[in-house]
């Protein structure tokens, strides 16, 4: 094994943690006396610019979960798992073009808030609560374990003593961003964000040297990017065929995770949309700008994720060839088994001092970003949602800032309480199932509740509950259940086994099946009610017309998409 780093690393990596974070406590410290609107401390109310709301979205979407996990998916399944990333990019252009105009007329500074505008505030009590467990219990608790794992990994030691160091220091350093407020956040993530892709660059960029070395071509990562289509094809092609009875067990698993065209009919869609448009942790950034800044941040991030496949996916890519053709046998091996989630630190043994830590500060320049939005979204809606509205109504300003910043190390220590022994077992679990395990299931309820809220006026507030048990309710039908109930083939699904011999629906499947029976029930609900219901929001001629500049980007995007379908089909 390669890992360790040397002196020149840790400078490397010292420096940047440093500078980040006395970035944001300078910026806390000059703005503590000044800053006591909640709406600036909440949403940096028209402080961001449209590249800062834009870096700031995938700074805190790309953490350890995709560094780790992505790579992890790419050495197992190849370039397939990018479709997360470019159906991602077109879900951003929907959400900018429809979603953001109704967001920011209705002057939305959370999503409960929104729920309780237009159903009631019965709906947004639940998902208040629900929200705030899921970020802390989940989400902040899963990027932590997996950032300090992997740092301690890369660090070489697996001492534990180490490991609860590392966890500390994000812990500390995400907390001073924090304080801050989102303006700090936003402009620390614009560094953070800049760091992730140079690091995360050179990070490819040598996985291609080292390919290009193994096929005897020199250190050419054009030349390793060609070996790479050439030794691996399999790895190249973004949609699987449906298993047959010859499929062998990893083609069934692979289908099991990405399921071909299947996926497309509704779970991806649901996924991403829940993600990016119905989503505190990545709205809140926009929610603060004028529509022609939201708009533009957005399309933004949605260029920046075309890019994402090379940072976090190419790696494993490589990594599997070379494992494949006799090299990183030991970096991919715990107790003789082959882990592909090692496949992305298996490839940064290999960087050269310097850049070694240079990586190690992208990875965790994503962590940090992933912990700075995530908590600070746990404390707008803790703040906004449950203290103002049910606990202290008039409280004022001031109040409201000291109670956002109190809920920040709270939510914090708590997050920290949790990993410091793994006591929820994201390690057993792994740390994208985790995260899948208990976002998944109410993701088709969210989307429905949303999507039949802003467009369509009969939707009541009946429904909207219903829609948010039914989603739940669904999900665990046809996760768990339906292929014992109704048996593996059906007219409306295709169950396989896997590896432990148990039959599964795909798990995207599910999803949309649970979407679409979601929206069904509060279509009949709605039905009852007036045909248009109190609540509506009213929707503008020309409310959702877009910038003939933001139409070209947007159409460039969609055309980059096509190509990358077309040539990786």
């Amino acid at each position: 094994m390669r890992n360790g780093l040397t002196t020149f690393d840790l400078l490397v990596f010292l420096f940047y943690i440093i500078g980040v974070s006395g970035y944001g406590y300078y910026i806390y410290k000059r703005k503590q006396s000044a800053q006591l609107d909640s709406k600036d401390y909440f949403l940096a109310e028209g402080s961001l610019t449209w590249w800062a709301i834009g870096a700031s979205m995938i700074a805190s979407n790309i953490s350890a979960e995709q560094f780790i996990g992505a790579s992890g998916a790419g050495f197992a399944q190849g370039i397939a798992v990018a479709a997360y990333e470019w159906v991602a990019a077109i879900v951003l252009v929907f959400v900018a073009v429809f979603f953001m105009p109704i967001y920011l007329k209705q002057k939305i500074y959370t999503m409960p808030q929104f729920l309780e505008q237009r159903y009631n505030s019965t709906l947004s009590l639940i998902m208040s609560v629900f929200w705030l467990f899921l970020y802390i219990l989940v989400n902040l608790t899963v990027i932590l374990y997996l950032g300090a794992l992997a740092i301690n990994n890369l660090v070489g030691t697996t001492d534990g003593g180490t490991f609860h160091l590392i966890l500390i220091g994000l812990a500390v350093s995400a907390v001073l961003i924090t304080l801050g407020g989102m303006k700090v956040v936003g402009y620390t993530d614009v560094i953070q964000v800049t760091v992730l892709l140079l690091g995360g660059l050179a990070t490819s960029y040598l996985a291609l040297t080292l390919v290009g070395e193994k096929f005897g071509l020199g250190p050419n990562a054009v030349a390793g990017f060609g070996a790479m289509l050439d030794s691996a094809q399999d790895h190249f092609h973004l949609i699987f065929p449906k298993p047959t009875a010859e499929s062998t067990q990893p083609e069934i698993s692979r289908y099991l995770a990405l399921p071909g065209l299947a996926m497309y009919a509704g779970g991806q869609w649901v996924a991403n949309l829940n993600y990016w448009g119905c989503n505190q942790y990545i709205t809140q950034r926009a929610l603060g700008a004028d529509l022609k800044t939201a708009r533009s941040g957005i399309l933004f991030a949605a260029s920046l994720k075309l890019l994402m496949p090379l940072v976090v996916v190419v790696p494993g890519i490589a990594a599997y060839v070379l494992h494949q053709h006799g090299s990183l046998q030991a970096e991919m091996s715990v107790g003789g088994a082959l882990k592909a989630d090692n496949a992305y630190s298996a490839i940064l043994s290999f960087l050269p001092n310097g850049l070694k830590g240079l990586s190690l500060a992208a990875l965790t320049a994503a962590i940090m970003a992933s912990l700075a939005g995530k908590v600070n979204s746990i404390s707008t809606i803790f703040t906004l949602d449950i203290y103002k509205r049910y606990l202290r109504p008039n409280a004022s300003e001031t109040q409201l800032v000291v109670v956002g910043r109190l809920t920040v190390l709270l939510a914090m220590l708590l997050a920290v309480l949790f990993t410091w022994e793994d006591l929820l077992g994201v390690g057993g679990e792994g740390g994208f199932t985790f995260v899948q395990k208990y976002t998944g299931y109410i993701s088709p309820g969210i989307v429905a509740v949303f999507l039949l809220g802003m467009f369509w006026k009969r939707t009541t507030a009946t429904a909207g509950i219903a829609g948010i048990l039914a989603g739940f309710s669904f999900s665990l039908l046809f996760n768990d259940f339906a292929p014992r109930l109704f048996g593996p083939e059906t007219l409306l699904y295709s169950a396989f086994k896997n590896a432990d011999g148990v039959y599964e629906i795909p798990f995207l499947v599910s999803m949309g099946l649970s979407f679409f029976f979601t929206t069904i029930l509060m279509v009949v609900l709605s039905l009852a009610g007036p045909a248009i219901n109190p609540k509506a929001i009213p929707l503008e001629p020309g409310q959702f017309r877009v910038k003939p500049a933001q139409i070209m980007q947007i159409v460039l995007l969609l055309l980059v998409i096509s190509a990358l379908y077309i040539k990786f089909w």
